[in-house]
C-alpha cells in the first residue's frame, strides 16, 4: 500500500476505540513538524517518531506503515508514542498478518488496516491470545508478577 494520502476509513477492519473515526488524508512526519494544522500522520519505516513527540496534543491520528511483513519498525513507534502519553488513534496500515495482531495491540495499536482483509475469526482467535504477559507494555495487562503480588 503506498498511499501517500493515508488510509481510508473504509479499510479499517478492526479497530478498539468509541470516538469518530478520522476520515481525511494523513501527511508524512516532516510535514506535520511543519505545518500547525495537521492532525494526521504517517509514520513511515525510517521515519523516527520522536520527531512527533511535540506534536502529540493536536493529533487524533498516526498510522504506522508496515511495508513488508518482516519490517518490525512499526512497534518501536508505537510504544514511544503511547508512552510519550499519546492517546490518538494508532492505527497500524500495510503488510499485517494474523500472527502479529496480538503483539501489535499489545504495543498500543488501536485501529488496523491490513492490505489485505483478515479472517474475522482468525484474528478474534488473535487478539485474546495469551491471557496472562510477562513483559510490562502500553495495554495496560498486569504482567504476571503483578498478578502473583496482588
Amino acid at each position: 500500500m503506498d498511499n501517500p494520502l493515508g488510509t481510508s476509513p473504509d479499510e479499517v477492519q478492526f479497530r478498539f476505540r468509541d470516538d469518530e473515526v478520522v476520515d481525511h488524508g494523513t501527511v508524512t512526519v516532516d510535514a506535520c513538524c511543519d505545518q500547525t494544522n495537521a492532525t494526521a500522520v504517517r509514520i513511515e519505516p525510517g521515519d523516527d517518531a520522536r520527531e512527533l513527540l511535540s506534536f502529540l496534543d493536536r493529533l487524533a491520528l498516526v498510522e504506522v506503515n508496515f511495508p513488508s511483513f518482516a519490517d518490525g519498525r512499526g512497534y518501536s513507534a508505537a510504544r514511544i508514542l503511547r508512552e510519550a502519553g499519546y492517546t490518538g488513534e494508532l492505527r497500524a496500515v500495510g503488510d499485517i498478518g494474523v500472527d502479529q495482531l496480538s503483539h501489535l495491540r499489545r504495543c498500543g495499536f488501536d485501529a488496523f488496516a491490513p492490505d489485505h482483509r483478515l479472517d474475522e475469526e482468525d484474528a478474534a482467535r488473535a487478539f485474546a491470545t495469551w491471557d496472562n504477559v510477562y513483559q510490562k507494555t502500553v495495554d495496560g495487562r498486569p504482567t504476571i508478577q503483578e498478578l502473583r503480588h496482588e
